[in-house]
């Protein structure tokens, strides 16, 4: 009977073992999440571009002569330092070279001209006046008097022909050096060269009307710099310039530049129907900060629209549809589904009204399989 009584036992047991080896085997897994605390911070609703912008220069020109020639003179080479004025390109012109020289002549010819024929007018003058004199006194005849004045307002005459001549010359001359100047390329402000499309003795040709052509050299001045990017035509009725913004640079990885909206453009572009933009162009605020940067490089830019200091916030990525997270209960390693109030939002923070409160976790994962109401998770870090 003892026996058959702890045989009872033993087997009792057995099964219980089993069954509780059976619930074990069937327990749910842990499900792997990410978790991140709820925090207090800022938190601002942004505008971005909808693709990629361009860093471009305040100041930049592709010059080309204004008529064609042969490069005589070419000081500058790429990547050169140029000041306003300076030589930059000039074609070949002694023959014009020439005709500002021989301006210059006829100017000094005139000029000798005018000496010789005003001296004779003056001295025709004081004749006349002398002889006028006498003949008021009855000393002179009229008929030598009056040839003698006329004499002197014919020399007077030449000489203002002489003085009218020598004006012709210098607008001669102003002609043919405003000729010459055409041929001669310059830096219309300091900046650097970026292109020179030409070698000496080459042959360029300006650019006929509705043809375009490269330029022979391309100036840029690197000393401000701006982002033009385009912005959703829905986005852009909220931006206004002078507000804030945040650059950032696939050149510059992990660093973002302060700056501001200085122009939104007055129509909506439409190369692509389905997605209609507005160009806005974002200075740096610290133009220090952009001078070793390169035009042409891929920008993107924030326009911080509204602003929220010292909030309840959390990560963006955390928050479900229907204004819901899963917040993580550490002491039994189970999440459970919330319902939250937000505020401003963006791509990286969300603002919570009312839900949550600082300290507390919530999931970051949210789209892993097994990610439900009331799951057993693991956390891989914090």
């Amino acid at each position: 009977m003892y026996k058959h009584h702890r045989a009872l036992i033993i087997i009792s047991i057995s099964v219980i073992l089993f069954v509780l080896f059976l619930g074990w085997l069937k327990r749910p897994k842990p499900v792997d999440v990410v978790i991140a605390n709820v925090e207090q911070g800022d938190v601002q609703r942004t505008v971005t571009n909808t693709r990629a912008g361009t860093l471009k220069a305040c100041r930049r020109a592709g010059l080309s002569p204004a008529i064609g020639g042969q490069i005589a003179r070419l000081p500058v080479r790429e990547g050169d330092k140029v000041k306003k004025g300076q030589l930059l390109l000039e074609i070949w012109n002694d023959d014009l070279v020439a005709q500002v020289a021989l301006a210059k002549s006829e100017i000094l010819s005139n000029e000798s001209r005018i000496k010789e024929a005003c001296v004779i007018a003056e001295v025709a003058r004081r004749e006349a006046g002398r002889l006028t004199k006498l003949q008021k006194k009855g000393l002179a005849a009229d008929d030598r008097t009056e040839q003698i004045v006329g004499e002197a307002q014919a020399k007077q005459a030449a000489c203002q022909t002489a003085k009218s001549l020598t004006e012709v010359s210098r607008s001669r001359l102003a002609v043919a050096k405003a000729a010459l100047e055409r041929t001669r390329l310059k830096a219309p402000f300091d900046g650097t060269v970026a292109e020179v499309a030409g070698e000496l003795g080459e042959f360029v040709t300006p650019s006929p009307v509705g043809v375009l052509t490269l330029p022979a050299v391309d100036i840029i001045d690197t000393s401000c710099l701006y982002v033009l990017a385009p912005i959703d035509e829905v986005d852009a009725p909220e931006i206004k310039t002078g507000m804030p913004a945040r650059i950032s640079l696939d050149a510059y990885t992990k660093k973002f530049f302060n700056g501001k909206v200085r122009r939104i453009a007055p129509y909506v572009l439409d190369r692509e129907k389905q997605a209609r933009t507005v160009d806005i162009e974002v200075n740096f605020i610290l133009e220090e900060s952009a001078l070793k940067m390169l035009p042409g490089y891929s920008a993107d830019v924030e326009i911080i629209i509204n602003s929220h200091s010292n909030v309840i916030r959390i990560p963006t990525e955390a928050l479900l549809e229907g204004q819901k997270v899963f917040v993580y209960d550490a002491a039994d390693d189970v999440i459970y589904k919330r319902e939250v109030s937000t505020g401003l939002s963006n791509w990286k923070y969300t603002e919570i009204l009312k839900g949550l409160k600082k300290g507390e976790k919530v999931v970051t994962s949210i789209d892993r399989d097994g990610v439900v109401d009331g799951a057993l998770v693991r956390v891989e870090f914090e």
